[in-house]
């Protein structure tokens, strides 16, 4: 009997190891998340309503499956969003399609030609949010989205490539020489300066270095169409819309020139591409050393949109494909503190607000906006709920921030994951503003100001070691 009984269970694990795996399953669709005309336009110290839609608004949906774990990354055509967004569009995509809400990636791209996605009207530090009609709009349009993704599941190969883009990415925190920097807000003299003026005189050097590599995670029909390219550039943003436009920026027009260049990009299922934005709170599109002529209306935007596009599409024909690509996730919402507020600063914000109205001559006062947003910052809710997350999809990882994020960080993310093919995606599930690395803090300048930056020094150090964690887990429980 026990003979047999050992043979039988030999035999079984030869069939288990001889039992085909389940194919890599994706499905990809877009939603639109346009918002009404009269919405107020974020991305400036003074919002104004809408009066035109240049290009519509999209969350761009990716769902995958590993026959164990199903996955979901969404990107928004959004400056940001606030946690409650993505807790209630989370929510809704585990009602609805069963995929885990700690599975699922939610980010904006920071567009500035996007309505307010981030709370009401003079928004305040709070972990949680009741949300406003447009946000209730973005979060079922996402679910929508995932759900619609989920329905297009078919079998599909996965492939991981980079391309090296660094004509549009430069770093924009300079400093200056003796004598040059204009006191900040606070009244004091920062070491750098945020946008100091292209080909201004007094340039020493650049306080960072940018990050030019563009990740790239594509997903095609077997040895057939591509379904989806999910990816991610450091690029804050480009800009250059008229007026009161609505905008989806270079990250829109990027996948529609990614679709373009495909041959069958238009048919049903239709090609989805995506363009997260990667870790570019210090950098942007403009040559502060050698300037640029200026451009008409969205001719810069294009510009960089089709570069961008012609070279993630050449390296797709570089790719190597495989079947298989084993899928987890962690999720988790770490102890970053809020900014303290000095009751010094509290003063000065008060006696800043006593001198002069608000608004002058249409345009804000930097030091009056700034002593509204350290009263505000000084109320904020008790805990951040900082929210971090891991996905792991084959032997690619993606870590994700809730803040607009220094380059240097993610490429140290880069370098110290435990995954060679890894990168990194800000705005994830919440806006909680700058997040400069210690050795900013020090410098100075509008990224590390109370109010444009909303928590501690150490959260950029407590995030990256939380992701470290997260990734060494899902690698040591992976296959």
């Amino acid at each position: 009997m026990r003979t047999l009984l050992l043979a039988f269970l030999v035999t079984a694990s030869v069939f288990a190891a001889d039992a085909p795996k389940a194919p890599l399953m994706a499905g990809a669709a877009t939603s639109n998340i346009t918002p009404e005309l009269g919405g107020e336009v974020v991305g400036g110290f003074a919002p104004y309503p809408c009066t035109h839609i240049h290009d519509e608004l999209h969350a761009r949906c990716l769902v995958l499956d590993d026959g164990k774990t199903k996955l979901a990354l969404v990107v928004c055509d959004l400056l940001g969003l606030h946690r409650s967004v993505s807790l209630k569009a989370r929510e809704l995509i585990e009602k609805e399609t069963g995929i885990p809400a700690a599975n699922v990636l939610i980010s904006g791209t920071h567009t500035h030609s996007a309505v307010n996605a981030l709370g009401g009207p003079v928004r305040g530090f709070f972990s949680d949010l009741e949300l406003t009609d447009y946000q209730k709009f973005v979060a079922r349009r996402i679910a929508d989205g995932v759900r619609r993704a989920a329905n297009l599941l078919r079998p599909a190969e996965i492939a991981f490539g980079t391309v090296d883009v660094p004509e549009h990415v430069h770093i924009r925190r300079w400093f200056l020489k003796e004598g040059s920097m204009p006191p900040n807000p606070f009244g004091k003299i920062d070491k750098v300066k945020m946008n100091p003026g292209a080909g201004n005189p007094a340039l020493v050097e650049p306080a960072g270095e940018p990050d030019p590599t563009i990740s790239i995670i594509a997903l095609r029909e077997p040895s057939g169409r591509l379904i989806s390219v999910y990816t991610a550039y450091s690029l804050h943003y480009v800009g250059g819309v008229t007026g009161a436009d609505i905008s989806a920026d270079y990250y829109g027009v990027y996948c529609e020139a990614l679709k373009k260049l495909q041959a069958n990009g238009g048919d049903y299922p239709p090609f989805v591409a995506m363009m997260a934005n990667g870790t570019s709170g210090d950098a942007n599109n403009i040559n502060f050393r050698n300037p640029q002529p200026g451009k008409k209306p969205y001719e810069q935007m294009r510009y960089v949109a089709e570069d961008v596009a012609a070279k993630v599409n050449v390296a797709l024909q570089k790719l190597t494909w495989q079947g298989e690509a084993p899928l987890a996730a962690k999720y988790r919402e770490l102890d970053v503190k809020w900014r303290s507020i000095p009751d010094e600063l509290i003063a000065w914000a008060k006696e800043t607000e006593s001198k002069a109205p608000r608004i002058q001559g249409g345009k804000a006062d930097l030091p009056l906006a700034y002593a509204g947003r350290v009263q505000r910052l000084a109320k904020a809710s008790p805990e951040t709920k900082f929210p971090a997350q891991i996905l792991r999809i084959g032997d690619i990882c993606i870590g994700s921030s809730p803040c607009e994020t220094f380059a240097e960080t993610g490429v140290e993310f880069r370098k110290r994951s435990p995954f060679a093919k890894s990168f990194m995606v800000e705005l994830a599930h919440g806006y909680y503003g700058y997040m400069p690395t210690p050795r900013h803090f020090e410098l100075g300048g509008y990224e590390t100001w109370p109010g444009t930056n909303n928590t501690e020094s150490q959260a950029s150090v407590k995030l990256m070691n939380a992701l470290m964690e997260m990734a060494a887990e899902v690698k040591a429980n992976g296959p």
